[in-house]
């Protein structure tokens, strides 16, 4: 008995000392992508910049109005995806479970392209980057917003009509994400090539899109969601250990499901709708936690979003300085990253299976 209690206190200690660590190491990496760039400025030149009283008023604006929105909505983009996916798989009991895999990134992938073609919000002008800048660009969100919770909630409806099981989620998931890739697919056929490079910029996951007032939109939301999940890490814990045990604790398992579900959904077609489809940080982050700290949704939860924020902070620096003064879309990075990422830790789980 003393020995299962000194282990399990040896493990809480490793989860606290694990969230501390991925804390610290957030704050570090905020500061480092403010100083990295297409113009490189020193941490001291950063932090008067902040606090506006450099010399150089240029590294103040660009801290302002590009980097320090970038980097902020990218801790938020991260969160909500990273903070989202765990929810998910443990509400549909999947590891494959995903904003992703279950379609949601595709029905806000095909609301762009409808935006873009039908709607008319996008067009391209060349410039020395190349850059591709958008009519409207609230119309091109609020249409791909609108899809993916249509999407989420035909998932939900249809979960509530054979009883939210976890099998139901998925495979209607997998369907509707069937049928928005081939919607997606015959907009391109139809779009001129105009209308085309704008899509596709569109799907390549960009933080450089945010601002002050997208942060201000991710934040109402993003930050309640977390403060919900992790309210019902509990009941979460008591739901990993099957539903019959969660209805005997008096658990409301379908409301549980659907309520996760909905607000997963509404934060990851926010992030969508504002930055285009940022793949794997939903799938890869959470696993990558459990393999750390176990399966405790108590933990695993906070530090999934702690976790999920580096991940896509880095991601995005990287992405930004790899082959600068390219500045490369950090959906594509992340891409690269996720895939190797999670065949790695699917093999190694089949391996130690």
């Amino acid at each position: 008995m003393n020995k299962i209690l000194t282990d399990y206190k040896k493990h809480i200690k490793k989860n606290i000392i694990f969230l501390l660590i991925t804390s610290i190491l957030l704050s570090l990496f905020i500061l480092i992508g403010l100083t990295m760039g297409s113009m490189k400025m020193t941490l001291s030149e950063v932090l008067l910049g902040i606090a506006r009283k450099g010399e150089n008023e240029i590294f103040s604006q660009i801290i302002f109005h590009i980097r320090l929105p970038r980097v902020l909505s990218a801790v938020l983009a991260g969160a909500a995806l990273a903070i989202s996916g765990a929810a998910m798989q443990c509400i549909l009991r999947n590891p494959l479970g995903s904003p992703f895999t279950l379609g949601i990134s595709h029905s806000a992938a095909f609301g762009a392209a409808f935006a873009v073609i039908v709607l008319g919000a996008g067009s391209t002008h060349s410039s020395n980057t190349d850059a591709v800048i958008f009519n409207n660009p609230y119309i091109i969100t609020i249409s791909a917003f609108t899809f993916s919770m249509i999407s989420s909630m035909f998932i939900l409806f249809i979960s509530k009509l054979k009883g939210a099981k976890p099998e139901t989620m998925i495979l209607t998931g997998i369907a509707l994400g069937s049928l928005a890739t081939a919607g997606y697919t015959s907009l391109q056929y139809f779009a001129d090539d105009i209308q085309l490079s704008s899509i596709i910029f569109w799907t390549f996951g960009d933080l450089g899109r945010g601002n002050w007032k997208d942060f201000i939109i991710l934040s109402l939301v993003i930050v309640p969601s977390t403060i919900y999940f992790i309210k019902n890490s509990f009941n979460y814990n008591v739901l990993d250990a099957g539903d019959e045990t969660a209805k005997s604790l008096g658990i409301n398992v379908k409301g549980l499901r659907l309520w996760g579900m909905l607000i997963a959904s509404l934060s990851t077609a926010l992030v969508v709708s504002f930055f285009g489809i940022i793949a794997f940080v939903g799938l890869v982050v959470p696993h990558i936690v459990r393999r750390i700290i176990g399966s405790n949704e108590r933990f695993l939860i906070p530090a999934s979003a702690i976790f999920g924020a580096l991940f896509l902070l880095i991601s995005d620096t990287i992405a930004r300085t790899i082959i600068s003064p390219i500045v490369l879309p950090v959906g594509i990075l992340t891409s690269f990253l996720g895939a190797p990422l999670f065949l790695y830790l699917l093999i190694r789980g089949i391996k130690e299976g």
